[in-house]
């Protein structure tokens, strides 16, 4: 066909993609999601196993707290006539001792008897629903009840004054006078990508608590 000099020419018919051009696009495509979602989900696990181990150092150290504060006070006996408060059972994954820090009445006084709430205390480690817990009892007949969940092991040593080990468990307890508190916490589920225990990632912390009234 030919065209006058001047005349108009016709639009160009438009073109599409060929089936070969949008198998490759797809692909790309599809390259940069499954890239994109391997990144999501490393991203994911690692932020879900920095917060189970968070959680796990905050169990261990909330329980060592206060394990350490209610130890130091062992033995804490005002009252005249004196009611013989100190170390019960000194054992190597449990301890028991009283303390005489209220009444019967309520109020915030010693009154000769360690019989009262939060005056007969024993830590150790119990298992409910499963978990293993550290549980504190706080009379001689309490039920145990939970501290921090997730701890794997409890161990105490005892010394005597010149600072020497004591054999287990502790024959007279009247000889105490320093007391190592060693408590280990896992996380609440395994790590598929730690190989150690299981998967199960772990904190242990170690205290030495010198009780203020033992031997006085």
């Amino acid at each position: 066909m030919k065209f006058e000099k001047g005349a108009i020419l016709p639009a160009a018919t438009p073109r599409g993609f060929t089936i070969l051009e949008v198998i490759v696009a797809m692909a790309i495509g599809l390259v940069a999601l499954a890239s994109a979602y391997s990144v999501f989900v490393a991203h994911n696990r690692t932020y879900k196993v920095e917060e189970r181990i968070a959680e796990m150092i905050q169990n261990a150290r909330a329980g060592m707290d206060m394990m350490t504060r209610e130890v130091r006070m062992a033995g804490y006996d005002p009252f005249i006539p004196p009611a013989d408060a100190g170390i019960v059972s000194a054992q190597a994954n449990s301890i028991e001792f009283t303390m005489d820090i209220t009444s019967s009445f309520g109020a915030d006084q010693a009154d000769g008897d360690t019989d009262d709430q939060n005056e007969h205390i024993t830590y150790l480690l119990y298992t409910a629903s499963g978990i293993q817990k550290l549980g504190r009892r706080s009379t001689a007949n309490a039920v145990s009840q939970p501290v921090a969940d997730h701890i794997s092991a409890l161990s105490f040593r005892y010394f005597d004054a010149a600072g020497l080990l004591l054999g287990m468990p502790v024959a007279d307890t009247s000889v105490i006078r320093r007391i190592e508190i060693t408590l280990t916490a896992r996380t609440a589920l395994p790590d598929p990508t730690f190989a150690q225990n299981g998967g199960y990632r772990t904190y242990t912390l170690t205290s030495m608590v010198t009780p203020r009234n033992l031997g006085l």
